[in-house]
């Protein structure tokens, strides 16, 4: 009881009405996973011809019994005194299997019918996490005070996307879910898929989260091939291969943030900010404090700046000065002294006519250095 390909100059023509039968399902589109199509007595005479388009999959099924299947497009003859033919391409083994598991045998009643699987793509199945998930964002790594090491920020993110799938093993598919149902379709199984994909989902996002991989939050959408390779390499999507499908595509259409996670992003920006500007600023006033340490007929000047400066952050830098000045081996007041003797009027001094300060002899002035006559 087999299947036999027919001569392609057969399907047209006067040989097409010498089929008894003519068997064929119309395209199971997006939505239609499988469906059962037989003659009006039940009964598929010898001969009758049974049509494969693409895209499908072909079961002969006969009380309890897998007589045939195939998943190459084509016209085919039914002939019972042959055995199974199996033109199946890559499913030759899964439909040996089947013709194995599902004989039963049995019966002396034939009802006979073609199931057609839907061998496609199964495209535009939602999916979204309905309540937010966990993740590690080492994109906002934050120092641990104790041990000196950086851990992740922990967030809470909800995600939306879309999947596919496809019937990869018409057996498990037909002995799981669908039986000899007169139609199974989609919506039948989505919303148990559903489930299971966000479950998978968020398995993954452990994994991506963690210190190996360090996917940072706000690129998850772009991080669609490191997604399905990790979901793939750890089956967290073992469930639905169970019922002899699998997820092909995965795309994360967006991520957002709970309320409490932007708050700590936000947080946690504004504190780097003011972090770099106060180092920033604390440079600055070292530098200062270093210049006038190392120009000692100036340094009255300078730390006129220096104070000002250490005003304007408040007070938050001011303790640079010390360390400065220390590593130049003289104190601010030894500064402050050098810079009045050296600049302190005696009898008979000239003053610079730039900057009014007493030259004391010199040929230049010791404040801003005009050469004088």
């Amino acid at each position: 009881m087999g299947l036999i390909k027919a001569v392609v100059g057969s399907i047209g023509g006067t040989l097409h009405d010498q089929w008894k039968e003519y068997i064929k399902c119309d395209d199971l589109g997006n939505d239609i996973l499988m469906k059962k199509v037989t003659t009006p007595n039940g009964i598929i005479s010898k001969d009758s011809a049974i049509q494969v388009a693409p895209g499908q999959i072909a079961v002969i099924f006969q009380s309890g019994q897998i007589l045939d299947a195939t998943a190459e497009e084509g016209i085919y003859t039914f002939d019972q005194s042959t055995s199974p033919s199996f033109f199946a391409g890559q499913f030759g083994d899964v439909f040996k299997e089947m013709w194995t598991r599902f004989t039963y045998g049995g019966g002396t009643f034939k009802e006979q019918a073609v199931f057609y699987i839907n061998a496609k793509e199964i495209m535009d199945n939602k999916f979204g996490t309905p309540a937010p998930i966990p993740f590690q964002d080492w994109s906002h790594p934050i120092p641990n005070q104790m041990t000196g090491q950086m851990t992740p920020l922990r967030v809470e993110v909800k995600c939306f996307g879309k999947y596919t799938f496809v019937i990869n093993d018409p057996a498990v598919f037909m002995s799981k879910i669908a039986g000899t149902a007169e139609e199974y379709r989609k919506d039948d199984i989505v919303e148990q898929m559903r489930s299971e994909v966000i479950g998978a989902f968020q398995n993954v996002l452990n994994e991506l989260g963690n210190s190996e991989h360090k996917v940072p939050v706000l690129e998850l959408p772009s991080a669609t091939d490191e997604i399905k390779k990790t979901m793939d390499e750890k089956v967290f999507d073992q469930p639905i291969r169970d019922r002899g499908m699998s997820i092909e595509g995965f795309i994360v259409e967006s991520v957002t943030l709970d309320s409490e996670s932007e708050k700590k992003i936000d947080n946690y920006e504004l504190s780097s900010n003011s972090y770099m500007q106060q180092g920033t600023l604390t440079g600055a006033y070292a530098q200062a404090v270093q210049d006038a340490a190392n120009n000692a007929n100036g340094a009255a000047n300078g730390m006129i700046g220096v104070g000002m400066m250490n005003m304007a952050s408040g007070g938050m830098i001011g303790g640079v000065a010390q360390g400065a000045f220390q590593n130049q081996g003289v104190s601010a007041q030894d500064l402050q002294g050098g810079a009045n003797s050296a600049t302190a009027p005696v009898a008979g001094a000239k003053f610079c006519p730039n900057c009014g300060t007493a030259t004391n002899g010199s040929k230049f002035c010791p404040n801003c250095g005009t050469q004088l006559s």
